[in-house]
């Protein structure tokens, strides 16, 4: 049976987006060659809404509106997976890095202790203690089952599902108590829906706006893909081993920290945040 028109413009939007490319960015003037591209590059052509985005900077003028896509609890958890370093900037996570943000608060000299290795290792390199991630639970209304990628989103029988991004920023640290990113992870059905079991509730006020998927694919062209929002302002101390070690099995087929996009800056790409 011939897949869907609509479903396979999907899958092809999905599949260049966070997967298709980890590269890093090239210092402060290759972001604003960057950002001055992206922003001719999608003049006109009608984009939604695009993230990531400074979450302390509310203005927008971009005009396409979509509605906002229901409660996590109310949708089936597709994927996890994670940055290096926070794609947006705001909260506990304002400090630039080469690429995106880290934790601005001070880890103990215990916590920030190298580990004797580094963990999730890739060709850009593997994350250590005082390392930042930013973790995307993501969520569709489409009748899924979690797994690899975001065509996990994706049904046969649902070709235009609603997206719920939940983002966690996370510091990695040399602790044995801090938060197990097993737990963190851990899934279940609630409700007929495939759950996260533990995404942290205790982490701030979520702020919430509409956007798109992120990726360092999207540094020069629009996301296609509409995408509600939910990223919590406090960072979370996560034990660094326990992340080492989700990354050598879970059902994502994630071994790795992936790279960022820049910050969306050009006001016709964001949307107003109330």
């Amino acid at each position: 049976m011939k897949t869907p028109y609509a479903l396979t413009i999907l899958a092809l939007a999905l599949s260049t987006q966070v997967y298709a490319q980890d590269a890093h960015h090239g210092g402060s003037d290759a972001v604003a060659a960057q950002n001055a591209a992206l922003s001719r590059n999608t003049e006109g052509k009608g984009y939604g809404p695009q993230a990531p985005r400074d979450l302390s900077a509310r203005a927008g003028s971009n005009l396409r509106v979509f509605t906002t896509a229901p409660a996590a609890s109310k949708m089936n958890l597709c994927n996890i997976h994670f940055h290096k370093n926070a794609e947006h900037k705001g909260g506990e996570f304002t400090t630039a890095a080469d690429s995106g943000f880290k934790y601005a608060g001070k880890l103990t000299p215990a916590e920030a202790a190298p580990l004797s290795a580094e963990v999730c290792p890739n060709e850009h390199g593997g994350l250590q203690a005082g390392d930042t991630i930013e973790l995307h639970y993501v969520h569709s209304t489409a009748q899924v089952t979690p797994g690899p990628t975001l065509n996990s989103c994706l049904s046969e029988a649902d070709s235009n599902p609603q997206l719920r991004v939940e983002a966690q920023v996370m510091v990695l640290v040399n602790d044995a108590k801090a938060a197990d990113f097993a737990e963190l992870t851990k899934l279940g059905e609630v409700g007929g829906y495939q759950q996260a079991l533990h995404i942290p509730k205790h982490m701030g006020k979520p702020i919430q706006y509409a956007g798109s998927t992120t990726g360092p694919s999207y540094n020069e062209k629009g996301s296609p893909l509409q995408v509600s929002w939910s990223v919590r302002p406090k960072v979370l101390k996560v034990n660094a081993e326990s992340v080492g070690a989700w990354c050598k099995a879970n059902v994502f087929k994630e071994d790795h920290g992936h790279g960022v996009r820049n910050l969306v800056t050009d006001a016709k790409l964001l949307a107003p945040m109330n």
